[in-house]
C-alpha cells in the first residue's frame, strides 16, 4: 500500500523557519516528479512548489519563490520542503504529491496521484 507521510509542521513566528519532510512507503518514487501543495483556511489547495525525478529542475508558486526550497533524496524515498522566512499568510495545511509521469512539469493538483494526509504550518506575527 502506497503511502505519503508529512511531517515537520508546527507553529513558528514570522521570520522563522521549518522544514516539511514527506517519506514515502510502498513503492519507490525516485522516477516521478513530486509536489507540495497548501491550503489555508477557507481557501482552496494551491501549488507550493514541485522537484523533477532527478532532483535537477524545481518551480515554486510566485508566493515562495526566494522564500522556500524543495529537494529530494531519492534513496531515503523523501522530499523536503525548506521554509524560510516564513508570513502569516503561508499559514496553512501543507500536502506533498506524486506526479506518476515522470517527465512532467504540471503544477496542477489533478494531475498527482497520491498525497499525503498533510501537515498543518500557523505562522503567528
Amino acid at each position: 500500500q502506497v503511502q505519503l507521510v508529512e511531517s515537520g509542521g508546527g507553529l513558528v513566528q514570522a521570520g522563522g523557519s521549518l522544514r516539511l519532510s514527506c517519506a514515502a512507503s510502498g513503492r519507490t518514487f525516485s522516477t516521478y516528479p513530486m509536489g507540495w501543495f497548501r491550503q489555508a483556511p477557507g481557501k482552496e489547495r494551491e501549488f507550493v512548489a514541485r522537484i523533477s525525478w532527478s532532483g535537477t529542475i524545481t518551480s515554486y508558486a510566485d508566493s515562495v519563490k526566494g522564500r522556500f526550497t524543495i529537494s529530494r533524496d531519492s534513496a531515503k524515498n523523501t522530499v523536503y520542503l525548506q521554509m524560510n522566512s516564513l508570513k502569516p499568510e503561508d499559514t496553512a495545511v501543507y500536502y506533498c504529491a506524486v506526479n506518476q509521469t515522470p517527465r512532467s512539469t504540471s503544477t496542477a493538483e489533478n494531475d498527482y496521484t497520491y498525497w499525503g494526509q498533510g501537515t498543518q504550518v500557523i505562522v503567528s506575527s
